[in-house]
């Protein structure tokens, strides 16, 4: 099967436990193995054999079992079965505990084909097994809880350490080596500041959403388990405190008062030949309007620099989580949890007031991103010559990753029925989002991560979660069905126009969301999973 890895990238170090004559899940990932399904597609069986998998659950397998009997289609069958294990299966490098209390649990989940710990990544990953968290486990060690419980407790240390910072080597409990090559980036210096240890951080990418991740991750364990002893046991609650101080700095703008220019709390600079790699003004970022309520992010979720550091779509997430923890902070610290609220709020009351722009040809709508001086514009075409429209406060696009304008239900800020998200999701699923690729393999969002033409599968899924018309879902299901390349897994990004072309054999998050939408669609459209799409 021809396949064509667009990006290169940095080789996987074994997980703690797994035989040494294992092969490599990058390598395994990007080439078919037998036996294949018995559909049209032929898709590969790509799961690791059972003694190479990092990390076995008694409740995967039995969920795995109890779902081939609800998918009709034997191709589509075949793509859970590949995906939806794989963070388990091949991303589990390490669990164990902490060095200062055997009662602190500890996991080191990678994003995949990359050999660190991204703390987005990692919160999504183990998002896509929130269905299974409340079964009760029989087995002790090996359980969905014990991943979160770790995770929150290592994304917690992480944070307290270096708050500003995005992915992470392998914690000193582990005895795994630091991994210091990067992609594409192994002789790029980055000049940092709050300096970091790379012996701790991989990347130290400053992004509101990253933080999110955190009181998501929390949120989902607290969400399903009720287990609110959990988090004052360790240091949950100086890991939040961490992040509001992060969040406070943030707020402030460019400029004080009487015009001095403020000093940044964090810069970022990168030895590098593409402009979403490096931020602009010495690392500071453009100039944005101060104590709006908004939070600056200087990078996105797709580890893009933002352009305008109001980043709409990680304040969204970053009130909506903040505001559900609020309950877990109470039984610890209530002056905190009151700070918790008052910031949420204010974020929330921002977006309303900065965060609706009005498009010329969809009305009001949410802006990816904001600076408070209006300084950005769009680009339409009418009946007329091309018109230049000024639309204050907003940079017009969406991009594939998480958060995203597209994906505000997923993450439960508003309804997929609020009327200004319906306005959006009509804009960034159009070829009005300069970023939305089309051709007859996707016809999705993609960003200037990859640039224009790579479609990412991610947003197709997105799409389908935040969809309940059957047409648009069944559309969904077929491009996704038929952009893997013959490999059977979700890749990154794929070619609009060429399914052979593609990057990241082994996108961890990526396989986990598809699994959690075949999941979500059992609860909500069943009817779908029973129909054949051999057709």
């Amino acid at each position: 099967m021809k396949h064509t890895l667009v990006l290169a990238l940095a080789g996987a170090v074994a997980a703690v436990g797994v035989p040494s004559d294992c092969p490599a899940y990058d390598n395994y990932a990007a080439q078919s193995h037998p036996p294949v399904s018995c559909g049209k597609f032929k898709d590969p069986y790509q799961r690791p054999d059972s003694r190479c998998r990092t990390y076995a659950v008694p409740e995967v397998e039995e969920t795995i079992t109890k779902v081939k009997s609800q998918i009709k289609d034997p191709d589509l069958y075949r793509l859970f079965l590949n995906s939806w294990p794989n963070t388990v299966d091949t991303t589990i490098l390490w669990r164990g505990v902490s060095d200062d209390n055997p009662d602190e649990e500890l996991a080191f989940i990678s994003t995949g084909d990359i050999h660190a710990m991204w703390l987005r990544d990692s919160a999504n990953q183990l998002q896509s097994y929130k269905p299974i968290l409340n079964i009760t486990s029989n087995n002790s060690t090996n359980n969905i809880a014990t991943l979160y419980r770790g995770a929150i407790n290592l994304q917690g240390r992480y944070i307290r350490k270096f708050p500003h910072c995005n992915s992470f080597q392998p914690p000193p409990e582990s005895k795994l080596p630091p991994h210091h090559f990067k992609r594409n980036l192994s002789k790029r210096a980055d000049t940092v500041n709050p300096p970091y240890d790379p012996n701790v951080v991989f990347e130290c990418k400053y992004e509101l959403d990253s933080l999110s991740a955190f009181l998501q991750l929390s949120w989902d364990y607290y969400d399903v388990t009720k287990d609110i002893k959990f988090f004052g046991k360790f240091h949950w609650a100086e890991a939040v405190k961490t992040i509001l101080k992060v969040a406070n700095d943030m707020i402030q703008g460019t400029y004080t008062e009487d015009g001095s220019v403020n000093k940044s709390p964090y810069t970022w600079l990168r030895d590098a030949n593409s402009a979403t790699e490096t931020v602009s003004n010495n690392g500071v970022g453009n100039p944005v309007v101060g104590n709006l309520g908004l939070v600056r992010s200087f990078f996105r979720p797709s580890d893009d620099s933002t352009i305008y550091q109001y980043f709409v779509p990680a304040n969204m997430m970053f009130s909506r989580f903040l505001k559900a923890c609020v309950v877990i902070m109470e039984s610890i610290d209530k002056d905190t949890a009151a700070q918790m609220t008052k910031i949420a709020d204010s974020i929330s009351k921002a977006i309303d007031e900065h965060g609706i722009i009005k498009h010329p040809k969809y009305g009001d709508i949410y802006a990816f991103e904001v600076d408070g001086f209006g300084s950005s514009n769009l680009m339409v075409r009418n009946t007329h010559p091309l018109t230049i429209v000024v639309l204050a406060n907003a940079s017009g696009q969406d991009d594939a990753n998480i958060p995203s304008l597209l994906s505000i239900p997923h993450l439960g800020y508003k309804s997929a029925s609020d009327p200004v998200y319906k306005r959006t999701r009509d804009f960034v699923l159009s070829r009005s989002n300069p970023y939305f690729g089309y051709g007859p393999v996707l016809n999705s969002i993609g960003g200037p991560h990859l640039g224009p033409g790579m479609a990412w599968p991610m947003a197709v899924i997105m799409q389908t979660m935040t969809s309940n018309d059957d047409d648009e879902i069944v559309h969904g299901i077929k491009q996704l069905m038929g952009s893997t390349s013959g490999l059977g897994l979700m890749h990154e990004s794929v070619n609009t126009h060429d399914e052979s072309k593609w990057t990241r054999s082994w996108f961890a998050w990526a396989n986990g969301l598809f699994g959690q939408m075949i999941l979500d669609l059992l609860d909500r459209k069943p009817e779908l999973l029973k129909k054949s799409y051999q057709a």
